[in-house]
């Protein structure tokens, strides 16, 4: 019976071998990588949780149920358009570099050209698909928010649907598909710009012309700060997305390569406490008490701000982007509410303040990128995402309007438009 054993696993391993000969890389390499961007897939699943849970912490109670609502709606919408046309957008293969689409829907090669042929042995069609779609709702949901606590749920969820299905993919062809961007020398890993910037480009727009929650800035031209009602909560949603993090940039080398991912570990986790530390020097400067909730945004800041380079920037020198980050974020917060931009999580600061920082601190740290290219590219997803997300909240505003009555903004959107209440019994505060 131990020879019979002894002569199949002989037979398995000689199969695994010849396997790999044919493909240029082993069975077990194979198997391997693409567990590893499985894993990654469902550790950037979870900062969606992250997200739900960091918005409702931040925002008054009123509001909860939106809140969750619209977290729980983009993670849908996100997977679906992504599946109906935004994977074959964002990677139509030969393009003109500006505009491609491969067809609608998702159908892996046969056979081996779709699993270990498909990416040199490094992951499957379908994980490729998979682990990209769940980049594709976070734009989304940093829209989300900066709008919170006044868009019309309805208005909102047509502007994620198609933010999500036609325009973050678009962008993402420049660089990740290929595109123009990409032959220029353009550089970000895993999407400060891409990512990070192409939300909050859009959430920007959308806090400008929602304009500021009521009670939030007095005639006087003073601000009254409107709490968020559960800080607990928020610093979860903060650790989930520091978790989920790690497969966001971890997932982004598209191997279990020990090297690369050991790496962006690293940087990942040092920009990230880095961003705390910063947040915390300059919010305890400027205000003279420490701010919990500038640190927590602090954290994402410096995680932000890695995301572009995590796998070009030396350990000490995330320490830097991310140190710098959370000074950033604690400036961009305090500057935008001087503008009357009233940005309840601080999204904008966090995602295309830092964002913005992260991808020209490539050319800065990495001597393989240049800071005039990674300028252009800064620039370019600006502008294209500025006019985008302007047109379709102008064109939304005028078919079913953009903002909540003033009554339902009083008692609450989870009364005003759901007619439910997130703490059953509890009374509600309005803004007086």
């Amino acid at each position: 019976m131990n020879i019979i054993r002894l002569i199949t696993l002989i037979g398995v391993f000689f199969s695994f071998a010849f396997a790999g000969e044919a493909s240029g890389v082993s069975e077990a390499l194979f198997t391997a990588n693409n567990t590893w961007m499985l894993v990654s897939t469902f550790l950037v699943f979870i900062m969606h949780l992250g997200f739900a849970s960091l918005e409702t912490g931040l925002t008054q109670s009123k509001n909860t149920v939106n809140i969750l609502f619209k977290n729980v709606s983009i993670i849908a919408i996100g997977i679906l358009t992504y599946a109906l046309c935004g994977f074959n957008l964002m990677y139509p293969g030969d393009f003109n570099g500006y505009l491609g689409f491969a067809g609608f829907g998702i159908s892996s090669p046969d056979g081996a050209a779709g699993l270990i042929d498909y990416a040199g042995g490094k992951y499957t069609y379908y994980t490729d698909f998979i682990f990209q779609a769940m980049f594709a709702a976070t734009a989304a949901t940093i829209v989300s928010g900066a709008v919170a606590e006044r868009i019309k749920l309805p208005s909102f969820l047509v502007f994620s649907t198609i933010y999500v299905a036609i325009i973050y993919p678009i962008a993402g062809s420049w660089k990740w598909g290929a595109g123009w961007l990409d032959q220029m020398g353009f550089y970000d890993f895993a999407g400060s710009t891409l990512v990070h910037s192409v939300g909050g480009w859009a959430a920007l727009v959308g806090a400008i012309i929602l304009g500021p929650r009521l009670g939030k800035y007095a005639k006087d031209g003073s601000i009254k700060p409107i709490r968020g009602h559960n800080l607990p909560l928020a610093s979860i949603g903060v650790f989930l997305l520091w978790f989920g993090w790690y497969g966001f940039n971890g997932g982004s080398v598209l191997s279990a390569d020990p090297g690369g991912v050991s790496l962006v570990f690293v940087t990942t986790t040092l920009a990230g406490a880095a961003g705390i530390i910063g947040a915390m020097v300059a919010s305890w400067s400027i205000s003279k008490k420490p701010d919990l909730s500038m640190i927590l945004n602090g954290s994402l800041a410096g995680l932000v701000g890695i995301t572009a380079g995590a796998d070009v920037i030396s350990p000490i020198n995330s320490i830097i982007v991310g140190f710098i980050a959370g000074l950033i974020v604690v400036v961009a917060v305090i500057q935008l509410d001087k503008a009357k931009i009233d940005d309840p999580v601080g999204a904008i600061s966090v995602h295309l303040v830092c964002g913005i920082w992260g991808t020209l601190a490539v050319g800065i740290f990495s001597s393989s990128h240049s800071i005039v290219t990674q300028l252009i590219g800064v620039l370019a997803y600006g502008v294209f995402c500025l006019v985008a997300s302007l047109g379709l909240f102008s064109v939304i505003n005028s078919l079913m309007g953009l903002r909540v009555s003033e009554e339902e903004e009083i008692i609450g959107l989870d009364i005003g438009e759901h007619d439910m209440e997130s703490y059953a019994g509890f009374q509600i505060f309005t803004v007086e």
